[in-house]
């Protein structure tokens, strides 16, 4: 299912302007390895959160190869630090390389192994949380990342239509954890929240 009409869309990708060349190497390397990422249109959207809220400290749960901790950092000021966590190390040594191109590798931490786990061990509170583990898991990550959260930070979750499937009238388990954590974030009365339809759906959560 398309989330956004295919002609709004591709007119969207259309204003927008080149990006650097690391990200658009990046890109390409998603494209032929069929890798997901959440591409320029979210991409911007991070930098634009990231910027008018002045986050500093950023962790992501399930960073791929650092595609969208490349658009967080470049947003960051020169002590921003982006935390990333995936289970291949391939990916982490992947994002290490795109980092040192862009000369923001001093941005970015990277850890290998399972994100929850990994976030236990990283202490403080953080300005922005991105959420984008497999989706079984994203109930655990809402009773995890609100408490983590300073106030007025933020809890960004991707895939929130999750393809349409969440009109499925019987979700599997991956639409269900999506769902669960939509519901979570809703009834939060920490948080305040919206849904943007753009790509996959991101859900975006102030804490109050």
């Amino acid at each position: 299912m398309n989330i956004i009409d295919p002609k709004i869309e591709a007119y969207l990708y259309d204003v927008i302007p080149d990006r650097d060349a690391v990200l658009t190497a990046m890109e390409e390397y998603a494209s032929k390895n069929n890798f997901p990422i959440v591409g320029p249109l979210v991409g911007r959207l991070l930098y634009v959160l990231t910027q008018a809220t002045g986050a500093k400290r950023i962790l992501e749960l399930g960073s791929g190869f650092g595609y969208s901790a490349y658009w967080f950092a470049k947003a960051t000021g020169e002590d921003g630090i982006v935390f990333c966590t995936d289970m291949s190390e391939d990916n982490a040594e992947k994002a290490k390389e795109y980092f040192r191109k862009g000369r923001i590798l001093n941005k970015l931490q990277f850890h290998v192994g399972p994100a929850l786990s990994i976030f236990d061990l990283i202490e403080g509170e953080f300005d922005i949380i991105f959420n984008d583990v497999v989706k079984e898991l994203y109930p655990k990550v809402f009773k995890k990342a609100v408490a983590r959260l300073k106030k007025g930070g933020l809890l960004i979750a991707d895939n929130a239509l999750w393809k349409g499937k969440v009109l499925d009238e019987q979700p599997d388990a991956a639409t269900a954890g999506v769902l669960t954590y939509t519901r979570l974030v809703y009834s939060s009365r920490e948080l305040f929240n919206t849904i943007i339809p753009l790509r996959d759906g991101v859900i975006v959560s102030v804490k109050l």
